[in-house]
């Protein structure tokens, strides 16, 4: 009972009206050279120039910032994928917003996500 009430009082915030509350801490990775050019589930094509990143639920449109936990680099990126497919991920950015945020020499890094602007 008292986790179904501090489960719905968590809800009730995030839809608060106010600022976005969503955060979400993991391992984050980034698209392989094989994905440039290929549809998304969105719609629109994978390119690895672009601020882009893939999260499992988040609306297409939103804008997150990406913040590495190790080099405690940001960038802000927009979801126009699902995924990440592999196991323990949280989200998977484009070539251009990892190497920003210093992951590509690394391929996985610990990431914090924060919704900047959601999708209305």
């Amino acid at each position: 009972m008292v986790g179904a009430l501090l489960g719905l009082a968590s809800l009730l915030g995030a839809c608060s009206g106010g600022k976005s509350a969503f955060t979400q801490s993991g391992q984050g990775s980034y698209y392989a050279d094989k994905f440039e050019g290929r549809k998304t589930a969105s719609g629109t094509r994978y390119r690895a120039n672009k601020l882009t990143a893939a999260h499992n639920t988040l609306p297409f449109g939103t804008v997150i910032r990406v913040t590495n936990q190790r080099t405690h680099r940001s960038v802000k990126v927009k979801v126009t994928d699902r995924g990440p497919h592999a196991k323990g991920r949280i989200v998977d950015l484009s070539r251009k917003a990892a190497r920003r945020i210093g992951m590509v020499d690394t391929g996985v890094a610990p990431v914090q996500l924060k919704v900047v602007k959601k999708k209305r």
